[in-house]
């Protein structure tokens, strides 16, 4: 069964007394017996009520609100995802509260229990890095608060979520990499639970298959992400007895450390190492050489996840999938053969 928030009128129903009461209870008011208010803060634990301080300027005067729960806003990808989640809900009278996890666990529950306590309409979210416990989660299930997952996603049976098809992406990417001179393919991903990493790491191993390149598991890397971390186990990988020739990399932090590792070895790209990054990062153009790029279209993504939230504040109760088409953009950095020409 469904268990909507409990609010002041149901603690004051309960107790057989007035709203009011209630009110000046929660807030310790010489007003009220202190017999009351024990009653009164111990049913709240109990039903584990969260106070509503935006609730009345918010049914009088103001826009309704969205929590927005993200891994690392400083990113391009996030920022561009929370652009479209902020164009999309203005238009249709919501303000965005965002929160940044640092790629966390425990900041992402803490950013969920925020907005409950805050009483936000619906909550946006994408899974940090660490995250493998998702009952924050299953409580927002069981107070029937509305929420859609993006890129990072769980409970896909209980809740909305837009993904972009990375195994496809990442098939396209590494065939065209084999295609165009490369024989030794690395894979540089992230923590292996994420199901964005499991759907990249899938299309690249499709693509091995099928090519008939026998898969070295020294050539695929998948730890947590973070810059300087992947940096190192790039330069290990490249100063190896039998380094890559080719690298894909999971994402624009992945890409980004991979290609300074590369540089400063003095190998030259894509002669050396050939490098395709899955990236949203718009100077993916203007580095040298010129980075091929895997893109989201983060923008996309992000109205398309603010647009299933507001249905599923409307009453809608469908559970969708959304998958948001990735763009596969050729530049000099991937292409071996066009180097000899």
């Amino acid at each position: 069964m469904k268990q909507r928030r409990t609010s002041l009128k149901d603690l004051a129903a309960e107790l057989h007394v007035s709203i009011a009461t209630v009110s000046r209870a929660l807030h310790g008011s010489h007003e009220v017996g202190e017999e009351m208010r024990k009653k009164v803060q111990e049913l709240a634990k109990q039903c584990n009520y969260h106070p509503n301080p935006f609730a009345q300027s918010l049914r009088k005067e103001g826009p309704h609100i969205i929590g927005v729960v993200v891994p690392n806003l400083v990113t391009h990808y996030f920022a561009s995802v929370l652009d479209g989640i902020e164009d999309y809900a203005q238009q249709h009278g919501f303000l965005v509260f965002s929160a940044n996890s640092h790629e966390s666990c425990l900041r992402e529950v803490r950013a969920i229990e925020s907005f409950l306590t805050m009483h936000v309409d619906g909550v946006i979210s994408c899974l940090a890095q660490d995250t493998i416990d998702y009952s924050h989660y299953e409580e927002m299930e069981r107070l029937d608060v509305p929420l859609v997952f993006f890129t990072r996603t769980c409970l896909p049976d209980r809740f909305s979520q837009v993904v972009s098809n990375g195994d496809v992406a990442a098939y396209e990417a590494t065939k065209h990499l084999l295609d165009t001179g490369s024989r030794r393919v690395a894979f540089l991903g992230g923590p292996n639970h994420i199901d964005m990493v499991k759907r990249r790491k899938h299309g690249y191993l499709e693509a091995l298959r099928e090519a008939g390149v026998p898969i070295d598991r020294d050539l695929v890397v998948c730890g947590k992400i973070e810059f300087a971390e992947t940096r190192d186990k790039t330069l290990q990988m490249l100063q190896s007895a039998n380094p890559p020739d080719a690298i894909l990399a999971l994402n624009d932090i992945v890409t980004y450390a991979a290609f300074d590792a590369i540089k400063s070895l003095n190998l030259h790209i894509p002669q050396d190492v050939a490098i395709i990054g899955f990236t949203e990062d718009d100077n993916a153009a203007f580095v040298t050489p010129s980075l091929s790029a895997v893109m989201d279209q983060a923008h996309v993504q992000g109205a398309t996840a603010c647009e299933l939230l507001l249905r599923r504040i409307q009453g809608d109760r469908k559970v969708y999938k959304k998958v948001i088409p990735m763009i596969f953009k050729i530049r000099k950095s991937s292409d071996k053969q066009a180097c000899e020409d």
